[in-house]
């Protein structure tokens, strides 16, 4: 039998579980293509070490199936590597998939990574760490804290991500004091977020202006007006319905580079719904083409 060429790291900690039907009807078919190797994470933890050894061991295509976060997390280990990204969408929100056309069933998803067409991919990157969606300082990382406790509770779903949301606001609300410096200009404000967003797809899926800069290899910054917590939790309400106003409700800056500085120098950063501390200052930057990854057969796109 010839070898496999590609490889699908499983995480099933994300939002469809191992003992999910859809889940487990794909292992199946993964285990009976011998196009295929599967390889599943006991422990998110392991995703670097996992990937880092599929790479080693000579896969040219390697796929990540979980949320934005794992496939995000695979994606760092691949740039400058020559292999080709396949995703598999298996979180809450799955907007990395979206975005590039992925069907979000399982087994087609699974047949664009074998066979799909191979087109560049341009990824967001801060403090050389990369992001496919966004990343983020302030209060959508701590909704990000809170939402793995409500995930505990009830379950991963987009009503509980968006409960975590109302709970995050009414609770542990805190303004950030920053001097922002986008492409060489410098601004000082306060805001209880900064926003950096790298996907066209989920800035229009809310509402947001920016999206073509951002096909255009630009990074949008995007800040709320300082403001108490029942006016925040208001404009996140308004985000989740789509009637959101640049300027009444939000402040956006567009660059290649952007770099944040806040009194504390050590943060949570939010990337793709993972947050993780990071030292300041932040440096958010464009890394255009950085990677391949398998995307629908021209004329194909979105059909499952």
């Amino acid at each position: 039998m010839p070898k496999p060429t590609t490889c699908v790291i499983l995480n099933p900690a994300s939002g469809k579980k191992k003992d999910d039907p859809d889940t487990k009807s794909l292992i199946d078919k993964i285990e009976t293509d011998p196009r295929v190797a599967l390889r599943t994470l006991d422990n998110p933890r392991d995703l670097d070490a996992v990937v880092k050894q599929a790479i080693t061991d000579g896969f040219e295509t390697i796929v990540a199936a979980g949320g934005d976060g794992t496939i995000a997390g695979v994606t760092g280990n691949l740039v400058d590597t020559g292999v080709v990204l396949g995703v598999l969408p298996m979180g809450t929100f799955n907007f990395v998939a979206r975005g590039l056309g992925i069907p979000e069933d399982p087994a087609a998803a699974l047949e664009v990574a074998l066979t799909g067409d191979v087109r560049p991919l341009t990824v967001g990157e801060v403090n050389g760490k990369i992001f496919l969606n966004n990343a983020s300082l302030g209060a959508y990382a701590t909704v990000l804290d809170v939402r793995e406790g409500v995930y505990r509770r009830w379950g991963r779903s987009r009503p509980a991500a968006y409960w975590s949301v109302v709970k995050a606001m009414l609770t542990l609300y805190r303004p950030l004091r920053m001097k922002v410096t986008v492409d060489g200009k410098e601004h000082t404000l306060r805001s209880p977020m900064a926003f950096v967003a790298s996907s066209a797809y989920q800035l229009e899926q809310y509402e947001f202006e920016g999206a073509d800069a951002v096909r255009d290899g630009k990074l949008a910054l995007i800040l709320a007006p300082d403001s108490n917590r029942l006016r925040l939790l208001w404009r996140s309400v308004k985000i989740l319905f789509g009637a959101i106003h640049r300027g009444d409700d939000y402040l956006m800056h567009i660059g290649e580079e952007i770099v944040i500085n806040t009194k504390r120098g050590r943060r949570l950063v939010a990337r793709d719904g993972e947050n993780e501390r990071m030292e300041g200052p932040y440096t958010f930057r464009v890394r255009r083409d950085a990677i391949h990854v398998r995307v629908p057969n021209a004329g194909t796109e979105g059909q499952s």
